[in-house]
């Protein structure tokens, strides 16, 4: 029969006062309570069974093991950081931290990085997914087929998750979400619960989902907006500060490895909508599949408008917008906008990504670093393992979701339209019947010196109007015979862009 912790202590207490009757009297001054040699062995056997076990492991905190699968660049800045700040993290979270088992495409592969410190590497995703002693799997290989696998397949055996996917997260968001509430409803008492971790997911090494999860609870998100893809960035700070093309900005991303080898994502906006949709889920509660967004990439740019652009006194920047259009309406977008050159995202230049929150309460908040590399992207991977080993848990990892709250495929802007032609008399008559047509009133229209007819244009700006009519007019414009290709449009960011 089991002794319980109190009872065993209370009688544990007299025995020792049973030792003291083995005192003689003359030296105490009383007779003490008296207890048999055998009831003492009793009742210290049942002292050491209600005590918990101080063994060599109890005086030190289990060590959290991790599971990482991808060995590339950022799995290569996990190890690194964990190498260098083993006993600083130990020392932070009360606990070791390990990568008992890095997963790897192939073996014989050299990695720039000190691999000493990990247990073991494998090929076999199994080796991990099935080890019971693996408390966290890391996801940074990427992808959306062979990653849902392996998460999936982690949060069903009951081991928490830090992923640096953004596309996977944007893609099944709703069954990661489905599938964390089924695992955690039915937990064994004293179970931890499984936690899902993405900080690197979005802009890198920025801690953008940290502070929406945690700074607005009690706040009233109306817009977020921000530069959310750094090799596109990049590109067009080159275009804009140092006057190359489209194809030069993009030769010189790809040389100093910003841009992939394949950069459809990057410059067809596509990346940067997956990050959007993320943030949105967050500031807003609302669900949305992301090909459901607007996204234009900055392919279609040129040297041009940014001319133009600097003529109106600010630049060009490829921007995620999501905006309450209404109480119970949100819209959102990524396209290159006209940025003022007074606003605080004209000068995040480079590689650099950048995040503005508009609340009631906090009014502006912005975030800005590094949106990508190794150490930002492995950095915010490492705090949420920090975060997993000093126990902090987050029971929503999407926030909740907004009853209330539906996605428009539309929004409200001025916009910006360039035209090429050809010269003849009428353009600016044709012109404005067509706006008139649409319900689109015409701001101003701007005229850079020609210098080369076959490459004449000009450019309108609108007055604040819906997207749709937009496209209604540059359908109608691209239509007429002096109208040379297609037309092209873009929002302006602000209202008070002229003020």
């Amino acid at each position: 029969m089991r002794t319980s912790q109190s009872s065993a202590s209370s009688c544990l207490l007299l025995c020792l006062l049973g030792m003291v009757a083995m005192i003689p009297r003359g030296i105490l001054g009383f007779a003490p309570p008296s207890c048999s040699t055998t009831h003492m062995d009793t009742c210290l056997n049942a002292e050491a069974q209600a005590a918990p076990l101080k063994s060599a492991t109890a005086l030190k905190a289990e060590t959290l093991k991790l599971g990482i699968f991808g060995g590339g660049v950022v799995g290569g800045g996990v190890v690194e950081i964990l190498n260098n700040k083993a006993d600083y993290l130990t020392e932070m979270t009360g606990r070791p931290i390990e990568v008992s088992k890095l997963c790897v495409r192939d073996l014989s592969k050299p990695r720039d990085f000190d691999t000493s410190s990990v247990g073991s590497m494998t090929e076999t995703y199994s080796d991990i997914l099935d080890d019971d002693n693996i408390d966290v799997v890391v996801e940074i290989m990427g992808g959306t087929t062979e990653a849902k696998e392996v998460v999936f397949k982690a949060i069903e055996s009951g081991k928490s998750v830090v992923t640096a996917n953004k596309a996977l997260i944007a893609k099944h968001l709703p069954e990661i979400e489905a599938l964390l509430e089924a695992v955690n409803s039915n937990l064994e008492e004293g179970q931890d619960p499984v936690e899902f971790r993405y900080e690197a997911a979005v802009c890198g090494g920025i801690p953008v989902i940290r502070s929406m999860q945690s700074d607005f609870p009690g706040d009233q998100v109306s817009m977020l907006s921000g530069i959310i893809n750094g090799c596109t960035n990049f590109m067009l700070t080159a275009m804009d500060r140092d006057g190359l093309s489209y194809d030069d900005a993009l030769a010189e991303a790809s040389r100093l490895g910003y841009a992939e080898a394949d950069p459809t994502l990057d410059v067809g906006g596509f990346d940067a909508r997956s990050k959007l949709r993320i943030l949105m889920r967050l500031a807003f509660g609302v669900e949305v599949d992301e090909e459901e967004i607007s996204c234009r990439g900055i392919t279609d740019l040129t040297k041009l408008d940014f001319e133009y652009a600097k003529m109106m006194g600010g630049t060009i920047k490829l921007i995620g917008v999501a905006t309450e259009v209404d109480e119970d309406k949100v819209a959102a977008y990524v396209s290159p906008c006209y940025v003022t050159g007074n606003d605080q995202l004209a000068s995040v230049n480079g590689a650099t990504n950048a995040v503005e929150v508009i609340s009631s309460n906090l009014v502006s908040s912005t975030y800005i670093g590094q949106g990508a590399g190794r150490f930002p992207t492995a950095n915010s991977v490492m705090n949420d393992i920090v975060a997993l080993a000093k126990g902090d848990s987050v029971a929503l990892p999407f926030n909740p979701l907004a009853k209330d709250k539906l996605f428009v495929n539309n929004y409200d802007s001025y916009f910006y339209i360039r035209i090429k032609y050809r010269d003849q008399v009428g353009i600016t008559r044709q012109c404005g019947e067509i706006c008139e047509k649409h319900g689109v009133s015409i701001h101003s229209i701007l005229q850079n010196p020609i210098t080369r007819r076959d490459d004449a244009a000009f450019v309108l700006i609108t007055e604040k109007v819906p997207l749709s009519s937009v496209k209604s007019v540059c359908a109608d414009l691209e239509g007429l015979d002096w109208c040379r290709g297609p037309t092209y449009y873009m929002p302006v960011l602000r209202e008070d862009w002229n003020e």
